[in-house]
């Protein structure tokens, strides 16, 4: 039985920012305009449609569509389902989306639609002559079953069923294993995976339910009921088909991306996620524990790859895996890049963690066509390392930094400012190591943010323990201030991301990079990443 499904991220602004969102651990508002292909959900609708299902990829933020042009166009398509990825610093609004949503399919009611802001897109859009005024031109037979996803969901699922008529939580990071159990579930009765959230009087009897303590009851005294705690490890990724780019609107960020010196360019995802996993700070985390890290086998990335050079004539691939797989692996996917010929018709890059590679296996990824490394550096003071549980040594990072330019490998540096633990003594260290290693070349390009403690990792858990945080207000944790206790003032923390930033842009680091251009990539790719860097800089202002 086909169904139809849509993979739906809505229109999400602030002034004039745009929503940091997809294929993001971290949330920002951000002048930068970057859209980055949100892998795990494409995998989704591939792998919903090469079972028969009709598939609505859905992302109005890089489409940059209005809230009006977004719901007029869902409600056109009136699909069965509605899977909407959300992070902490939106899931307020997005209860007001689902809200809309639901509104906008009901039967007729203009008094009721009338009080809410869809209300008033809907009719202007019937005076347009754009919908209907009867019931069943926006009903369509029916009501959308709506799926949250996201780490913030998965941490407190039970916060969104309070707060908005969503019909299912979908908890953990294997959407695409998940959405097509739940697709199943609805059309043919299929039991349920661990993994949801749902309330007891949903559309169909579900299988086995298991009650949550503490369920809220609602008025018809329903309770929200779970399949059980998630389970990723059985979830064999090599089984999925490659993703369809097409499908997916692959177009739409292959060319606005700083992580792109050669466009068009593409994502893809060869672990899930990282093999170290246990960060304190990180909210993949909570999406992927460590014990559930799991990889394609290096052939299936290289089909992948493949069918974006044969296909989509794409020249930089980003493995945005929270660290690529190293060890066999690794060595596998390099001798598999050089054999068929791949590293002399794309570039790659890719995450890691300092101190994980040899210079011989730097080598091998340069041979292999490998052209920069993004690394987490974090912070240059070690008791903070530890306290985040990044299990590298200072020490590591200037000898990593090293290898992977003796091997013609550029590198990437982040750094996270407000650690509630460090004087500002100690942030002015990091921002100091991060100056040297920019003079002494051996860091091409930076990015520096808040830190922000997301609801289900070890870090929130520790803050709000200690009272340690500033506000639990959701919408106030994306990246504009702080909400951590510091010893640092907020403005002085806005301030330090802001010097770092002025810092590294010198007139020697911008000659030295002149004088290193050879071609026209070289020089719009300076380009690019200059007008990033002056973006940033209104990011936190």
């Amino acid at each position: 039985m086909s169904f139809s499904v849509s993979i739906s991220y809505p229109p999400l602004h602030k002034n004039s920012q745009t929503a940091f969102l997809s294929q993001n651990r971290q949330f920002q508002w951000t002048n930068t305009k970057n859209f980055i292909f949100p892998v795990i959900p494409a995998y989704t609708a591939t792998l919903l449609k090469s079972k028969g299902h009709k598939v609505f990829w859905d992302d109005a933020i890089a489409e940059k569509l209005s809230y009006q042009q977004w719901l007029n166009r869902l409600i056109k398509r009136s699909p069965g389902l509605i899977a909407i990825e959300t992070k902490t610093p939106v899931i307020k609004t997005h209860w007001k989306i689902i809200k809309d949503i639901k509104k906008a399919f009901s039967v007729n009611k203009p008094t009721v639609i009338a009080n809410s802001f869809v209300g008033a897109t809907l009719a202007v859009a019937r005076r347009r002559g754009n919908l209907s005024t009867s019931g069943r031109s926006h009903r369509n037979q029916h009501t959308p079953t709506i799926v949250l996803m996201g780490d913030h969901v998965t941490a407190l699922p039970l916060e969104s069923f309070k707060n908005s008529p969503v019909d299912y939580i979908l908890t953990g990071g294997d959407y695409d294993f998940m959405l097509l159990n739940l697709v199943e579930h609805l059309t043919k009765g299929t039991k349920l995976s661990p993994g949801f959230y749902f309330r007891s009087n949903h559309n169909l009897i579900h299988r086995h339910p298991e009650p949550v303590e503490g369920s809220p009851q609602k008025q018809t005294n329903t309770k929200i009921l779970n399949s059980g705690k998630f389970a990723l490890k059985n979830h064999n990724l090599d089984i999925l088909p490659i993703i369809d780019r097409a499908l997916t609107k692959n177009h739409l960020y292959t060319h606005n991306n700083s992580n792109f010196k050669y466009t068009p360019g593409a994502y893809i995802m060869s672990g899930r996620d990282c093999w170290w996993g246990k960060c304190t700070f990180c909210s993949w985390t909570t999406l992927f524990p460590n014990q559930s890290y799991r990889t394609f086998s290096p052939q299936h990335s290289l089909k992948e790859i493949q069918n974006l050079i044969e296909n989509y004539n794409i020249k930089e691939v980003f493995d945005d895996s929270g660290t690529i797989p190293t060890g066999d692996w690794l060595k596998k996917f390099c001798h598999g890049l050089i054999d068929k010929g791949f590293n002399k018709k794309i570039k790659l890059g890719c995450n890691l963690r300092m101190g994980a590679l040899s210079q011989k296996e730097f080598n091998l990824m340069k041979k292999a066509g490998f052209r920069f490394i993004l690394y987490g550096l974090e912070s240059a003071n070690q008791k903070t390392l530890d306290k985040i549980n990044k299990n590298i040594k200072v020490s590591d990072i200037k000898e990593t930094l090293v290898k992977a330019k003796k091997a013609g490998i550029e590198n990437h540096l982040t750094i996270i400012i407000g650690y509630p633990w460090e004087t500002e003594a100690d942030a002015q260290k990091t921002l100091n190591l991060a100056r040297q290693l920019f003079k002494d070349g051996l860091a091409d390009s930076i990015q520096a943010t808040l830190l922000i403690p997301y609801p289900g990792t070890p870090l929130f858990k520790e803050l709000k323990q200690a009272n340690k945080l500033l506000t639990l207000d959701w919408d106030k944790y994306d990246m504009s201030q702080p909400v951590i206790k510091s010893p640092i003032s907020s403005q002085k923390q806005i301030q330090l991301i802001q010097s770092l930033f002025k810092g590294v842009l010198t007139p020697k680091f911008l000659l030295k990079k002149t004088l290193s251009i050879r071609s026209l990539n070289d020089f719009t790719h300076l380009a690019k990443y200059s007008l990033k860097f002056l973006s940033k800089l209104k990011d936190f202002k």
